[in-house]
């Protein structure tokens, strides 16, 4: 059920509004952390699960998964784009036209899904090739990718979706098909992987179902929704174009920060074996803990879009502040955790003492950078909500330009896996100062159904 909650309110007393904004806050973000959480446990169930089928399915399991998810990631902008243009028109009060908004999402979402499918399924062997699968691997890879390409389509309606709900203020429904899906995604699995005998074609098909079975949900309740406020549904190329066109400086910035990844990944990999074990370690160290702050970050792309749809600068200004303090908080908390659990998180992934001894200052430097890393999430997410993608496009270039040098002089100057994690510390450092930037200045601070 499309649902909305706490919706603009009268001006209140300082400390009110400020329990208020924390309200919020938490109704939208742990829902959003939790459907977060859930989406790489659809990998990590595949993996599990392949995984006793030989080394070989494994591995192409984790090329044909690697290149699913980056084709599939750089299209995050249908969920950012979606979520803060619903939430204005939610804001101004029109939620046929919010809804309308989200089916214009929609349909960019299917129209991209079966452009990028057309492209990978012909390709499939190639793209296979050019990522360096091995001869054993290969045909593993090339089954599972040219099967899984099929739910591509269904992956992207799912982001746009997911989009449109957030923008509704409703983070819950998310939860609840995701953890339905990642059920779903294991029992089909097991079942085709082991019960009909398909080995890791099975996999590939089960998670097929169980992406087109969200997608499914997706679109009943958006549906339901549209039907009850009286939205069109039909496809209006003027409003696909303005998904669009409002999603593309999105894409530039998702894509700047991918490059940022492979670099950091390439450099590591070139300080030796050790280093890019310890590398990967620490990398998916700060993924999972990039899930909490980004679930704010979701929050405030909610909060913030319904709070300038409504016409109301102040209360943007006011739950952006509060927002980043949440931040700070927030990873001052991951900090201390990391730190803490240290002696715990490294024998889960190595017994290598050289890769413990590589990973454990760089463990450090992230835990350090945690405050750092939660207000550059939450003033991003404020500038998404705020519909201001240009903005944020433009600061991912200027931060590839300074990390990208600053990052391959690591080995030519000697340096280690520390070192480049200290240029990481230095790329998420100049994205806070642009971020910080831009939200001191109020330019952001635009109001209106649309902006």
């Amino acid at each position: 059920m499309i649902t909305l909650v706490h919706m603009t309110q009268a001006p209140a007393r300082p400390q009110a509004a400020r329990r208020r904004h924390d309200r919020e806050i938490v109704m939208l973000a742990v829902p959003a952390f939790g459907a977060l959480v859930a989406e790489p446990l659809f990998v990590m169930a595949d993996s599990a699960i392949v995984g006793h089928l030989g080394t070989a399915q494994l591995a192409g399991l984790g090329v044909a998964s690697a290149l699913l998810v980056t084709s599939v990631s750089v299209f995050v902008f249908l969920a950012y784009a979606t979520t803060a243009a619903v939430a204005r028109r939610v804001g101004a009060g029109d939620l046929p036209a919010a809804i309308r908004q989200g089916m214009d999402g929609i349909w960019l979402a299917l129209l991209l899904g079966a452009a990028v499918m057309t492209a990978v399924l012909p390709t499939t062997p190639a793209l296979v090739d050019l990522f360096g699968a091995s001869e054993t691997a290969a045909p593993y890879a090339t089954t599972y990718l040219r099967i899984s390409a099929l739910g591509i389509p269904a992956m992207l309606i799912v982001l746009a979706a997911t989009g449109v709900l957030r923008g509704l203020q409703n983070t819950r429904t998310p939860l609840y098909v995701a953890v339905a899906g990642f059920v779903a995604n294991g029992l089909l699995n097991i079942g085709l992987v082991y019960g009909a005998g398909l080995g890791i074609a099975g996999s590939a098909w089960g998670t097929v179902i169980a992406q087109w079975g969200m997608a499914v949900v997706y679109l009943v309740v958006v549906l339901r929704g549209a039907h009850r406020h009286g939205a069109s549904l039909r496809p209006d190329a003027a409003g696909i174009r303005a998904s669009a066109q409002a999603g593309a400086p999105l894409l530039v910035r998702t894509l700047s920060l991918r490059a940022i990844l492979m670099i950091a990944t390439a450099v590591a990999a070139r300080l030796g074996d050790s280093d890019i074990a310890a590398h990967q370690i620490i990398l998916s160290l700060w993924s999972l803990l990039a899930f909490a702050l980004d679930a704010i970050a979701i929050a405030g792309q909610a909060i913030i879009g319904r709070y300038l749809g409504a016409g109301d600068a102040q209360g943007a200004r006011d739950v952006c502040r509060r927002m980043v303090e949440w931040g700070v908080a927030v990873g001052v908390v991951l900090g201390v955790l990391v730190v803490l659990a240290r002696p715990v998180f490294l024998p889960l992934f190595t017994s290598d003492t050289a890769v413990k001894d590589a990973a454990l200052p760089a463990l450090i430097i992230v835990a350090l950078s945690q405050p750092i890393c939660g207000v550059v999430f939450v003033l991003d997410g404020v500038l998404m909500g705020a519909g201001d993608g240009p903005y944020l496009a433009w600061a991912m270039l200027v931060t590839l330009a300074v990390f990208t040098p600053a990052a391959l002089l690591v080995p030519v100057l000697g340096g280690g896996l520390t070192a480049l994690w200290a240029t990481m510390t230095l790329m998420m450092t100049v994205r806070m100062l642009t971020l910080w930037l831009r939200s001191r200045s109020g330019r952001w601070v635009v109001t209106g159904a649309a902006r």
